[in-house]
């Protein structure tokens, strides 16, 4: 970070470990998925494959994040389960959360054609997250029964509702039959009138899956008589259980009594309140501008990997921005965004209700949804380069009690942006020259920004003000007025006696936001 005047703005940002002894948990929700499902046609009550798909985007995580060494899910939700002795992000709530709910859209995204080689993806999905934070390993039991509970009973409600629509009723006919009908209810209606036993469905729909990690020998490579050399590897199982929560079904997996703990004996009535009071939410400050801002998690590596170009490649920008126009097209709320290199910068605007100021489903559905247009968008900046692995973004929310903190915030990410590629700029011409990346930091070790302007003039023939402003002054994404077409009807300007309708579009500038210059053309964005 860039030190300047302006890094006090740091102070704001407030630290949400989850102490130990608590076991994390992360529970990720598809946004919005009833309208989902829908419009990609997912079968009705249960679509095998997409349930696949979710399984299949599971197991990518326990195989991406070692720490993780259980998951629970059905219908479009999971939950991820830490081992007890996690550090993981240093225990923070919002890293962690983001983190998790970004690399699952991404896999959903990447996965999709494989599940659904026929069906096009029509837009990027989102998922929402949140920590529950288990004081005990008992909580971790009720709360895992709580789920399978639910999955039982939504699975049969749903099974009952769309057997009731398939046979001619009504959505509304069909609400105001199940209503207040009790489990045996449900599952006589499904027998006498369609022939169902609900017991007989596929485990699947009815238990839900979990995935865990145990012990497998796997041969690693041979010796030179040609004998196989085994080796125990922690692979991710699948199953499906009748009781998740069960001491039987959890004491005979040694993995996960080890990892987790043991579940010293069954339990009877499940309290839902009482597990959701371990829910670790925080809700944002009213009447704060308040800042998502996104990383990109080992980016260093994913550039190296995708071979962008050094110091800065002017596809990966663009995509980033285009990533950017997507959200402020999908949240209104968001008044403004900045975004240099790998990282984003969203201003939600003061008066902001937005999930009623959740923080941990402000970050997870906007990281999340970042994330699946990244990968979608892939292909339209990198048409012949492959991806070869999915992207995942972090996220962290702050709020900003005035509009004059709010610019210095982003001031500081615009000395930010000159500070660091000024330093990259300098760095990468010296080991295109044929310097270490040793002796290129040895060499800027300690120059200041005259130094290294001259050392780009002098060495290179760079001039570093000529440089392309995108990179110099990183990208600001707003909300611009326009006036579109004629109209006879309505409109709020006239323009030579016409009535023109007044339309917003989201633009991307590389403007000096320091200067209030900026912020005085641009009235509208910072206005409640």
């Amino acid at each position: 970070m860039a030190n300047s005047k302006y890094e006090y703005v740091k102070s704001f940002e407030v630290e949400d470990e989850v102490m130990f002894p608590n076991l994390i948990v992360i529970r990720i929700d598809g946004c919005d998925f009833s309208r989902f499902s829908q419009v990609h046609q997912f079968e009705k009550p249960n679509d095998e494959t997409a349930l696949n798909l979710m399984n299949s985007c599971a197991s990518a995580v326990l195989e991406e994040f070692p720490d993780i060494v259980f998951a629970y899910g059905y219908s479009d939700e999971f939950s991820f389960v830490f081992k007890k002795t996690s550090r993981f992000y240093q225990r923070r709530a919002s890293k962690i959360l983001s983190l998790v709910a970004s690399f699952f859209a991404a896999v959903y995204v990447t996965k999709w054609e494989e599940f659904f080689p026929s069906r096009k993806l029509e837009y990027a999905p989102s998922f929402a997250s949140k920590v529950v934070s288990c004081a005990s390993v008992e909580v971790l039991q009720v709360y895992l029964a709580w789920r399978q509970h639910d999955c039982h009973i939504s699975n049969q409600y749903d099974t009952c509702f769309w057997m009731l629509v398939k046979s001619g009723k009504t959505l509304s006919e069909t609400h105001e039959i199940l209503k207040d009908t009790q489990k045996q209810q449900r599952n006589e209606l499904l027998f006498q009138q369609f022939g169902i036993n609900y017991k007989m469905l596929p485990v699947l729909f009815r238990q839900g899956s979990c995935l865990f990690k145990t012990k497998v020998e796997e041969t690693v490579k041979h010796d030179e008589n040609g004998n196989p050399v085994k080796r125990l590897r922690r692979r991710e199982t699948l199953v499906h259980s009748e009781n998740i929560a069960a001491r039987s079904f959890w004491n005979e997996h040694s993995s996960l009594h080890k990892d987790l703990g043991h579940f010293p004996k069954d339990i009877g009535k499940i309290e839902p309140d009482y597990v959701k009071s371990f829910q670790f939410e925080n809700r944002l400050l009213p009447l704060t501008w308040v800042v998502l801002r996104i990383d990109g998690c080992h980016f260093h590596r994913f550039s190296e990997v995708h071979e962008f170009e050094k110091p800065n490649d002017e596809k990966a920008l663009k995509l980033m921005n285009s990533c950017a126009v997507a959200v402020l097209e999908e949240f209104q709320d968001i008044a403004f965004a900045y975004g240099v290199s790998d990282e984003y910068s969203f201003v939600l605007k003061n008066e902001s209700e937005l999930y009623k100021r959740q923080s941990s489903k402000i970050i997870s559905a906007m990281v999340s949804f970042f994330t699946s247009k990244y990968v979608l968008r892939w292909a339209d900046f990198f048409p012949h380069k492959e991806l070869k692995y999915p992207p995942s973004f972090d996220g962290r929310a702050v709020c900003y009690p005035t509009s004059k903190i709010l610019l210095d915030y982003l001031a500081w990410r615009q000395v930010d942006c000159h500070t660091n590629n000024q330093y990259n700029t300098c760095f990468w011409m010296l080991v295109k020259s044929g310097k270490s990346k040793t002796q290129a930091q040895e060499y800027l070790k300690g120059t200041q920004t005259r130094e290294k302007n001259e050392l780009l003039s002098q060495q290179f023939g760079i001039e570093y003000n000529s440089l392309p402003l995108i990179f110099r002054m990183g990208s600001s994404v707003f909300r611009l007025k326009t006036q579109e077409r004629v109209t006879e009807e309505k409109g709020e300007v006239s323009v030579s006696g016409k009535q023109v309708e007044e339309e917003e579009e989201v633009v991307v500038d590389h403007s000096n936001i320091i200067d209030q210059c900026f912020w005085q053309q641009h009235p509208h964005i910072l206005s409640s």
